[in-house]
């Protein structure tokens, strides 16, 4: 699986092409589909562009990026303050708003509970690993685990959770990106690239959008499958 992360908690400032609307993030999704991307990850924001999981604004986000990807897996970010497991719980009716998945950070406060909040509105969880020895059994609902790595962790974290049997996505961030996808398509473990975990291509200059990152992902991608 490629995927695409196409904002994160970034702003406005650090890249002109940043999608942080809905509709920006349902063009940008499109794009990136066009591309072979099967799941886009992103942050929902509010009037002012904050990060946000109050229902509504979640539901407009994801009503808006599926009706340009109808076939899409969608995930979302519960990165954000205040209570997060009261939010969620509310996502329940959203019906076409609602994300088909969402990460859920191991190690955090209250990690185990807004897992649980999220299997009882049937979203997915994503566990998001990024240090070793903090997970050994997996809440109801998990689909798969996302380990934030870098060149020199990379191994060791995944030597924990290989054992759990669950599909890995393996990534990095800023100048760790590019190493750590390539390190991943080797080994055949599901992918993701874009805005969110860096602003530049592989030979430094600043990308153009979500949809350049995307695009050398999957040469890069195709060029470590197994021939």
């Amino acid at each position: 699986m490629l995927q695409a992360c196409l904002n994160g908690s970034r702003t406005a400032e650090e890249h002109l092409a940043l999608p942080l609307t809905p509709e920006r993030l349902a063009e940008d999704a499109a794009d990136v589909a066009a591309l072979g991307v099967t799941s886009v990850h992103l942050h929902p924001r509010d009037v002012i562009g904050a990060p946000t999981l109050v229902g509504p604004e979640v539901a407009t986000t994801i009503a808006t990026v599926r009706a340009a990807v109808p076939g899409i897996e969608i995930s979302v970010s519960t990165n954000v303050p205040g209570n997060r497991a009261t939010l969620i719980a509310s996502w329940g009716p959203l019906a076409a708003g609602r994300p088909d998945v969402a990460s859920v950070h191991v190690a955090e406060p209250g990690w185990r509970d807004l897992a649980q909040a999220l299997h009882q509105v049937n979203v997915g969880v994503e566990l998001v690993v990024e240090v070793p020895d903090v997970l050994t059994e997996l809440p109801k609902g998990t689909t798969r685990i996302t380990v934030t790595a870098t060149p020199d962790n990379a191994e060791t974290l995944l030597r924990q959770v290989e054992p759990l049997g669950l599909p890995i996505l393996l990534h990095g961030r800023n100048s760790d990106a590019w190493p750590v996808f390539t390190y991943a398509a080797t080994l055949e473990h599901h992918v993701r690239m874009g805005l969110e975990d860096t602003l530049h291509m592989p030979d430094g200059r600043k990308a153009k959008n979500n949809a350049e990152l995307i695009a050398m992902a999957r040469r890069n991608q195709k060029s470590k499958a197994p021939s």
